[in-house]
C-alpha cells in the first residue's frame, strides 16, 4: 500500500463537559485505522472508534502513530498516555461539519482563529480511555485485520467471519468496487471487504444484496490488500464455517457522553435541480453521505407533476444501492413530455447510525418524446 503521508490531525477535547443525553447506551464502536479515518472523515464523524498505535511527544504535542501515519491527540481530564502499543478509544469529530464556534470543538493549538476548517480538514478524537494493546500472536482474525492491517498486507491469511452482504449493515465507510460480488465479513466488532469471487461454493450460494443470508459464516482465504483506506481480502478460497466461540474483548471504559449522530446529507443527485429536457424514460439517482437504514425508505420517496391535484403522485420504485450509498428511482411509465416533475424525500429517512435526513426535493422539466 502506498502510505498516506498527509498528517491526520486528531485531537481530544481537554476537560470538555457535555450534557448527558437521555439515551443511556452509546453507539456501537467501530474498529478502524488512522488511514481509514483520513479517507472517510464524514463517515466517522460523531462515531465511537477504537484505534491501535503508539504515543510519542514533541514539545507540548502528543501523537499517536501507526504504520506510517500519525495523528495529534489531546487527552480529556483523567486520561493519560502509556508507553508501547496501545488501544485508544474515543469519539471522532469532523470540525468542518459543525457550525463555527461549536462548543464541542474546544481549543486546539495551531488552529487558525480567523478561518473555520472545511469538512475533512480538521478531525478531532475525544479520547475516553487508553489501554495496552494485546501482544501480537500467530493467529489472524478479522478484528486484527481491522485494527492493524499493515501487518498483513501482501500475506495470505485465513479468517472466519459473518457474511454481511454488500455492506448491507453499514459496517464500513466505502466500497472497493472490484467486482459485482464484493461483500463484507464481520467478527468480534471488526469488518473487512472480500473481493474477487462470488460467495458461493459447496453447500452455499449467498446473495450480496439480501440481509437474510447474514446468518451464515464463511471461512475466507486470500491475500490482504489496503486500497484507499479500505482493507480487503483478495479471495482465493471460500468455505462454509460455524460461528466461533471467540467473543469480542471487553470494550468497557469510562462513561463518555454520547453525541447525537450527524445529519444525513445528499451529496450527489441526477438530474440536477432545475434541469430541463430530461429523458422521459430516465432515472433519478440520489447519493448520500453515509449508508442508509434501508427500512426507512418505505413510503418516503415520492414524485408528482407540478400543478397536479394534492395527493396525486407518480408510480415509482426506489432501489437502494448499499455499496454506493445511493437510491435509483425508476418511474413505472414514461414521464409526460414538457411537464415539470418534483421528486421528494420525506421526513423519517435515516442513516444506519440514526442520523436523520431533512426533507429534501428537486424539480426538473421533461423533454419531448
Amino acid at each position: 500500500m502506498a502510505a498516506v503521508r498527509t498528517r491526520v490531525v486528531v485531537a481530544a477535547l481537554v476537560g470538555l463537559c457535555l450534557p448527558a443525553l437521555a439515551t443511556a447506551q452509546s453507539a456501537a464502536r467501530r474498529l478502524t485505522t488512522i488511514d481509514t479515518i483520513r479517507h472517510y472523515p464524514g463517515f466517522y464523524h460523531l462515531q465511537n472508534v477504537l484505534l491501535r498505535g503508539e504515543f510519542s511527544q514533541a514539545g507540548r504535542r502528543i501523537f499517536l502513530k501507526s504504520d506510517e501515519n500519525e495523528l495529534t491527540v489531546q487527552l480529556i481530564e483523567g486520561v493519560t498516555t502509556q508507553t508501547g502499543a496501545v488501544e485508544v478509544r474515543g469519539q471522532i469529530i469532523d470540525v468542518g461539519r459543525l457550525e463555527p464556534g461549536d462548543p464541542r470543538v474546544g481549543p486546539l493549538e495551531g488552529r487558525d482563529a480567523d478561518r473555520w476548517p472545511r469538512p475533512g480538514e480538521e478531525v478531532l478524537l475525544r479520547v475516553a480511555s487508553v489501554t495496552p494493546a494485546p501482544a501480537p500472536t500467530g493467529n489472524v482474525s478479522v478484528r486484527g485485520l481491522a485494527l492493524e492491517p499493515w501487518r498483513f498486507v501482501g500475506k495470505a491469511v485465513t479468517v472466519v467471519g459473518n457474511f454481511r452482504g454488500r455492506n448491507l449493515f453499514g459496517d464500513l465507510p466505502g466500497a472497493p468496487n472490484q467486482g459485482p460480488y464484493d461483500f463484507v465479513i464481520k467478527a468480534t466488532d471488526g469488518a473487512v471487504w472480500v473481493t474477487g469471487q462470488r460467495p458461493r461454493g459447496r453447500g452455499f450460494d449467498l446473495d450480496v444484496d439480501r440481509r437474510i443470508d447474514s446468518n451464515r459464516w464463511l471461512e475466507v482465504t486470500g491475500t490482504v490488500v489496503i486500497d484507499r483506506g479500505l482493507v480487503r481480502i483478495a479471495v482465493t478460497r471460500l468455505a462454509l464455517a460455524t460461528a466461533p466461540s471467540e467473543t469480542a474483548p471487553d470494550l468497557a471504559e469510562a462513561a463518555t457522553p454520547v453525541l447525537p449522530p450527524a445529519p444525513l446529507e445528499v451529496v450527489f443527485f441526477s438530474p440536477s435541480d432545475g434541469e430541463v429536457d430530461v429523458n422521459p424514460t430516465g432515472t433519478v439517482r440520489i447519493q448520500f453521505s453515509r449508508g442508509l437504514m434501508e427500512s426507512t425508505l418505505a413510503g418516503r420517496v415520492e414524485a408528482s407533476y407540478q400543478g397536479a391535484p394534492a395527493g396525486s403522485t407518480l408510480a415509482l420504485k426506489a432501489a437502494y444501492d448499499a455499496a454506493n450509498r445511493a437510491i435509483e428511482i425508476r418511474f413505472s411509465a414514461p414521464l409526460e413530455p414538457y411537464r415539470t416533475v418534483s421528486v421528494r424525500l420525506l421526513d423519517g429517512i435515516k442513516a444506519f447510525d440514526g442520523g436523520a435526513l431533512k426533507p429534501w426535493s428537486i424539480t426538473f422539466s421533461v423533454g419531448g418524446k
